[in-house]
């Protein structure tokens, strides 16, 4: 499994005034889908892609656009929702699924509730969102029904990794038979005892949407 965690200053600019318990909620949606913009730029280098031919005003040339079938992007709810803009803002032709996943707060494993997917994702690359990666559990069980489906290349983009969360995923899925890639505006010291990333952002979801009633 490969990681990335781009060395880019907008991104811990952006990442800071995340990261800071006085952002409200529309200054936060607005901040992420920003930063999920820039590491977008960095998840997508490798992208499929085939010549194409055209005429510019001045002579014909060949360019490239995106090979079929199209990137799928899926946004793991309810928090990787509030990544899904700023990534379809840079590939806007991409299809989008959606995977219903939260952590049991007990026992801290994932439980899927949702799924709007595509039955078969042969030769499909997909990009994961999910604003945290902690203890790595709802992200390789989400990469891992992706696979079982077809997928033969798959980037999982995290605004934030735990250590923790890194070797489970690299443990998980790191010999898979298709590419897996981790792309994080940063990686955090460690996991607190109640499964938190520190000094992380608090809870994604929560402070996305608020606290749900």
């Amino acid at each position: 499994m490969r990681v990335i965690n781009p060395d880019h200053r907008l991104i811990a600019h952006k990442l800071t005034y995340l990261r800071d318990e006085r952002t409200d909620s529309p200054t936060f949606r607005r901040l992420a889908e920003e930063l999920m913009t820039l590491l977008a730029y960095e998840a997508t280098r490798e992208v499929r892609v085939e010549p194409f031919a055209i005429r510019t005003p001045v002579a014909p040339t060949t360019g490239i656009k995106l090979s079929n079938p199209k990137p799928l992007v899926v946004p793991i709810l309810r928090a990787g929702l509030g990544m899904l803009e700023g990534m379809v803002r840079l590939l806007p032709s991409a299809e989008v699924g959606f995977l219903g996943m939260q952590r049991d707060e007990e026992t801290l494993e994932p439980v899927t509730y949702a799924n709007r997917l595509p039955e078969d994702l042969s030769g499909r690359q997909v990009y994961v969102l999910d604003p945290m990666l902690a203890t790595g559990g709802s992200m390789a069980d989400a990469i891992h029904y992706l696979l079982e489906r077809g997928a033969d290349d798959i980037t999982a983009v995290c605004l934030l990794a735990a250590p923790e969360g890194i070797a489970h995923l690299e443990e998980s899925v790191g010999t898979a038979a298709c590419p897996v890639t981790l792309v994080t505006g940063a990686i955090d010291e460690r996991l607190n005892e109640v499964g938190y990333i520190v000094p992380g952002l608090g809870d994604a979801g929560d402070r996305l949407y608020g606290l749900a009633q």
